[in-house]
């Protein structure tokens, strides 16, 4: 490996969003002379390594986020994981410190991993929660979340700096944060135009055990549907297309499947996570959303676009095929402002 020219790349394994807008950082790093250098673990890494077969992949260990099956445990559910969280934000550090000697490491470039930083060397964080709601602990967690912020160089903020924008007060919060760049939407997609094929896409991600709860109430709500449904679990396993009608089901789509799978719908029927929310505005596809239950990131984007009357909102409990018709009268997501990423994107990394 030529030395000082690499950069580590760590995704969170939180669902398959943090992995998935890396993919156009990691792009961006290899056309511009850089060796990405992919860390992460989970299905994210899984993700990663199918992207990008010829890039080095390092194992992190896991921050052991889980879903409770109920809503109203979610966040006793994170507090009682937090002690295996913490223990393992205290090795990934002292892996990327052994890291930084070994693969000679010019910078860092970490998707919401709080412990994959160092002060030897350029560290940015890549969030668009600026504001992390918890409900009556909004402010603790939001603390808590700049506190480790701000040990970064840089805060990357995938959005649009000004009125018009797509996190709201997520991104947005009142009080700045000096270390904060806005460097515009991520989406490893690319609009494309195709004859429409299927009336719905529905996309599914997230963790365990919610996503295999919205799969279940889909499959039962729209299994009497008179017209042709593509189903992409958002599993990372190897599996043959499968037919049953009216689904046509796939466990995973690549970046190169992905766009023809979402341009070749009438509408998209997804979660309000925000990559998703990225690669919608990319494609220009209309959308109904159905935030993961006790998920307040997910909660508050999805009805932050229902009241501007841009997306139809619907609670998992509450998904029917009736529900949904109602779609066609929202107007659809805001249209990407800049496609491209900023020109001096990496200039933290370079060498003096």
């Amino acid at each position: 490996m030529e030395p000082l020219n690499n950069i580590l790349v760590a995704p969170l394994n939180w669902g398959l969003g943090h992995a998935t807008r890396c993919i156009p950082i990691i792009r961006q790093l290899q056309t511009v002379g850089y060796n990405p250098i992919i860390a992460s673990d989970g299905a994210a890494l899984a993700l990663l390594k199918k992207e990008f077969p010829n890039v080095q992949c390092l194992e992190l260990p896991s921050y052991h986020i889980a879903y409770a099956k109920n809503p109203k445990n979610f966040k006793w559910k994170l507090l009682k994981n937090s002690p295996k969280t913490i223990a393992a934000i205290f090795k990934e550090k002292k892996l990327v410190n052994q890291w930084i000697s070994d693969f000679q490491l010019a910078g860092i470039i970490s998707d919401n991993r709080l412990g994959v930083y160092s002060k030897k060397i350029p560290s940015v964080i890549i969030t668009h929660q600026l504001t992390v709601f918890s409900g009556k602990t909004t402010w603790i967690s939001s603390s808590l979340h700049h506190f480790f912020i701000k040990k970064f160089k840089e805060c990357w903020v995938p959005d649009w700096n000004g009125v018009l924008n797509l996190t709201g007060e997520l991104g947005h919060p009142n009080k700045k944060i000096s270390n904060v760049r806005y460097i515009g939407p991520l989406s490893r997609l690319q609009k494309m135009d195709v004859p429409q094929e299927y009336d719905y896409t529905i996309l599914l991600s997230g963790p365990e055990p919610q996503r295999s709860l919205l799969e279940e109430k889909i499959r039962k709500e729209m299994q009497d549907f008179e017209g042709k449904l593509l189903l992409i679990r958002g599993v990372i396993e190897d599996q043959p297309i499968r037919y049953e009608p009216p689904f046509t089901i796939v466990n995973y789509l690549t970046s190169v499947d992905l766009p023809k799978a979402i341009a070749s719908c009438g509408k998209v029927i997804c979660r309000s996570g925000y990559t998703t929310i990225m690669d919608l505005v990319e494609m220009e596809k209309k959308a109904i959303f159905i935030p993961t239950p006790g998920q307040y990131e997910q909660e508050y984007l999805a009805k932050y676009f229902h009241k501007k009357g841009m997306v139809l909102m619907v609670k998992q409990d509450d998904f029917s095929l009736r529900k949904i018709n109602s779609a066609m009268f929202y107007q659809g997501l805001p249209k990407n402002q800049n496609q491209n990423l900023p020109d001096n994107l990496f200039s933290l990394f370079e060498r003096k």
